[in-house]
């Protein structure tokens, strides 16, 4: 894996776990149910490639096994 792709996905997943906290902090759920299933994506990708990312606040969605 490139170091651009992890880079990347590193940034978009600091950015999507801002904006949840954001949503969260101003009592938008639509807005929070949305940034949490970005998080969930990134996560699962990270996860598919091989991508250690920091760890999860304990408020995010676990990634879902792809069956």
């Amino acid at each position: 894996m490139t170091e651009v792709f992890e880079q990347e996905l590193r940034e978009q997943l600091t950015l999507a776990r801002r904006a949840l906290r954001e949503a969260r902090d101003a009592e938008d759920d639509h807005g929070a149910q949305a940034h949490a299933g970005r998080i969930a994506g990134l996560l699962r990708i990270a996860e598919q490639h091989g991508i250690a990312v920091p760890s999860r606040s304990g408020t995010e969605p676990e990634p879902q096994k792809e069956s």
